[in-house]
């Protein structure tokens, strides 16, 4: 970028009042809630839902051992005007699940502006009753 152009966006940036975004993104909500112990493993699908829309095709669910999570049904999507990320799941009956919304390294669930979400876990356990009532 040349030294005018680069002049001309701070001028832009100061003289029109805009800031730029550097507050990270945090978690508002998991599905299933964190902690819950009663979960159907007839459950398709686990979100997270987001304080402001994320950037599109970025996530990174994560673990710290594999067999803590889910087997995965199909690649993750947003919705809610991308404040939700679903992943699509299979899971087991009389499971304990761990799971990382970024973690070290992995840091791909981002807002628009780049700022990744701080490393959140949430954990859930299945029961061994396929049916709800």
């Amino acid at each position: 970028m040349s030294t005018m152009k680069l002049f001309v966006l701070i001028a832009l940036l100061l003289f029109t009042g805009c800031k730029l975004d550097r507050i990270p993104p945090s978690v508002i909500q998991t599905d299933p809630r964190d902690g819950s112990m009663d979960v159907f493993p007839t459950l398709s699908e686990i979100s997270v839902t987001f304080s402001e829309p994320m950037k599109d095709k970025n996530w990174s669910w994560c673990y710290e051992e594999k067999k803590h999570f889910p087997e995965t049904m199909g690649e993750a999507y947003y919705t809610d005007n991308n404040t939700r990320c679903v992943l699509p799941v299979k899971l087991q009956p009389n499971t304990e699940y761990i799971i990382w919304i970024n973690l070290n390294k992995f840091n791909n669930f981002r807002d628009r502006s780049g700022n990744p979400v701080k490393p959140y876990k949430f954990m859930f356990s299945t029961t061994d009753d396929t049916y709800r009532n």
